[in-house]
């Protein structure tokens, strides 16, 4: 075929499906707008219904995004008469071929599906994995965001957080803080127990409250 031809060819097939064609950026930009929408809908209405676990939200509207986008795609194409059974065998063919491409962006997917059903933290957790430290502020669907205590960020893969040895520091309501120091060997250990009790519920306590695991006689054992 010639140059010249080619343009012809091109315009006539433009004006042929010109229908076609401004339906397809139509359903296109409807997709998108729908995907955006529904996905921020799902997110606000997931974070309140579970507002003590906010993990599981931003991984959720990014599936539901992605899933809207997958299926209008399949819709602008079965405009220009591409058949469904097709589609869906050449989506499986390139995925196959995407996901041998992609073996380690599929393994953060597959991660952070993983984080989010294990639960070893969850939001607003402080964290130690294998030397990533820092409070998680999102946990994504290819990646988590910490933040350091010193406001520093960390964009971390979520494959990287699935295979650490996790050290979660706020889970617990309590931890044993071991604490030495010197007293006379003639000291009543009676008045010591006294004297120190109420300054470790003072240092390690909000105002007005105990932590439920304190035992003044077990949290701390003077001896000489």
């Amino acid at each position: 075929m010639n140059d010249d031809v080619i343009p012809g060819v091109s315009t006539a097939w433009l004006i042929s499906n010109l229908w076609s064609v401004l339906v397809a950026i139509l359903v296109l930009a409807a997709g998108w707008f729908i995907a955006r929408i529904v996905s921020r809908y799902a997110t606000v209405l997931l974070s309140r219904s579970v507002q003590q676990d906010q993990t599981i939200v931003p991984i959720v509207g990014q599936s539901i995004h992605y899933a809207i986008m997958a299926v209008t795609i399949i819709v602008v194409l079965g405009q220009f008469g591409v058949q469904t059974a097709s589609i869906l065998a050449v989506l499986g063919a390139a995925g196959l071929a995407v996901a041998l491409a992609l073996q380690g962006t599929l393994s953060n997917i597959a991660a952070g599906i993983m984080l989010v059903f294990l639960r070893p933290f969850n939001t607003g957790d402080f964290i130690d994995a294998d030397g990533i430290v820092g409070t998680i502020v999102e946990v994504g669907l290819f990646s988590a965001q910490l933040r350091t205590r010193d406001g520093v960020y960390i964009f971390v893969p979520n494959s990287k957080l699935s295979n650490a040895r996790i050290l979660n520091y706020t889970r617990e309501p309590s931890r044993m803080v071991e604490i030495t120091f010197n007293v006379p060997r003639n000291a009543d250990l009676d008045i010591v127990r006294s004297k120190v009790s109420p300054a470790l519920e003072t240092e390690f306590s909000p105002p007005g409250a105990r932590p439920k695991s304190w035992s003044k006689r077990s949290a701390i054992p003077v001896s000489r």
